[in-house]
């Protein structure tokens, strides 16, 4: 039986004496970008979620990430909103962008199970394109994604309830 009582931990060291002893504690790394909080906060509203099913969840916005912060966690999690720079309409976040294209362009996601969480807006044809183009990023890498992406459209506010049952549909996808 999983022990659900332990602290969110911060890197990905802390979490070994937990799998030692607890090997069906899960964690999750999520490293997104959040330019007007919007994917923040559907982030922020994930995490409490997963928590309270006992997963180990840390976060990280991409601005400060590091390639090797994808590997990080037994999942990983990206999130991004769709944004209008950089080509036509339907591209990543500015700063999700230039780190998957930067320093994470070599990175080899083998065996890694990634989710997507993906923000548009519904004034744009391509709206939530984001979702794509990080699906894009993680086969071409080797990683294997996870379900359908969290995809929220418009305002974040007032769509918890579809984060939730997202959040539900992620927990089955990395129960053993």
């Amino acid at each position: 039986m999983c022990d659900v009582n332990f602290p969110c931990l911060p890197d990905r060291q802390a979490f070994s004496p937990i799998h030692r002893y607890n090997p069906c504690v899960s964690s999750v790394h999520i490293i997104y970008a959040s330019t007007s909080g919007h994917t923040e906060y559907v982030v922020d509203t994930l995490i409490p979620l997963l928590q309270k099913a006992g997963v180990i969840v840390t976060k990280g916005l991409v601005d400060l990430a590091k390639p090797e912060d994808l590997m990080k966690a037994d999942f990983l999690i990206l999130g991004s909103g769709t944004w209008n720079t950089g080509g036509i309409e339907g591209q990543l976040n500015p700063h999700m962008h230039t780190f998957v294209h930067g320093p994470a362009k070599d990175v080899d996601l083998k065996g890694k199970n990634v989710a997507i969480i993906a923000l548009g807006d519904d004034r744009y044809f391509y709206t939530s394109r984001a979702g794509e183009h990080l699906r894009n990023f993680i086969q071409k890498h080797g990683g294997k994604v996870l379900g359908d992406a969290l995809v929220v459209i418009n305002e974040p506010y007032g769509q918890e309830e579809k984060i939730r049952k997202w959040s539900e549909k992620f927990l089955t996808w990395i129960r053993p």
